[in-house]
């Protein structure tokens, strides 16, 4: 299946929470998009890799993603070396996407430069005819994605671009908090984090609305860019 899209996260909930409503709103106008996980986030405080695997299929269906897989990666010790690039390798040539969205490129958890990177890296050398991969018996073809965009996380790094995704934020919200067992709920007894709290939830909107006032529109996400962003022309500028 060839994918127009394809966005990575170090860890499930990622995607939704850096460009859920922009997926959503590709998605409803046609594209194709998927979703790779890197790790199944084990490592987290609340829940498990179990209930966590629950949990992003129930976001994928909400987002209305083609497909999504897992790697299975070391959450918090994952690198970024020529096993690991291989294996992201096989998923930019299984899918040919155009777009790769991935990890910021700085931010609070270790693991989401580390999977920018990672992600970065393995795209360029994925349009290398000399690195050889195969899957399912089959050797692939080489692909290298026309571009690399990187969402923002915890930390408030400037974007380069955003994008309007006004009347997609609901869906997004809805996506992020099937992960039930990740944030706030007044009912858990289990340890507090960074993003349980009631403050980490209702930023998903307020930092949505806040990129959305600066461009005149309800509701954006910001992203950065490896490349020059160019545009057709003038008018296609909001």
């Amino acid at each position: 299946m060839k994918l127009d899209i394809l966005a990575f996260g170090a860890h499930p909930d990622d995607v939704e929470l850096g460009c859920g409503a922009l997926i959503a709103k590709e998605v409803s106008s046609g594209k194709k998009v998927g979703i790779i996980d890197l790790t199944r986030g084990e490592l987290g405080t609340r829940g498990s890799a179990d209930l966590r695997d629950k949990e992003a299929a129930n976001a994928a269906k909400i987002l209305g993603v083609s497909v999504r897989e897992n790697l299975c990666f070391a959450d918090g010790f994952f690198v970024n070396d020529k096993k690991h690039q291989l294996k992201v390798i096989k998923m930019i040539r299984k899918y040919q996407p155009e777009i790769v969205l991935c990890n910021a490129i700085d931010d609070r958890h270790i693991d989401h430069p580390k999977g920018s990177e990672l992600v970065s890296d393995s795209c360029f050398l994925s349009g290398l005819v000399k690195i050889e991969t195969i899957i399912e018996g089959k050797q692939q073809e080489k692909w290298r994605p026309k571009q690399v965009y990187h969402y923002v996380q915890w930390k408030n790094i400037e974007p380069d671009f955003v994008v309007d995704v006004s009347g997609f934020i609901n869906v997004k919200e809805r996506a992020v908090l099937a992960y039930s067992s990740q944030f706030y709920d007044p009912k858990s007894d289990e340890p507090e984090t960074p993003i349980t709290s009631k403050n980490f939830t209702d930023s998903i909107n307020y930092r949505a609305k806040d990129l959305g006032r600066l461009i005149g529109v309800d509701f954006a996400e910001g992203f950065t860019s490896e490349r020059y962003v160019a545009v057709e022309n003038l008018s296609k500028l909001i």
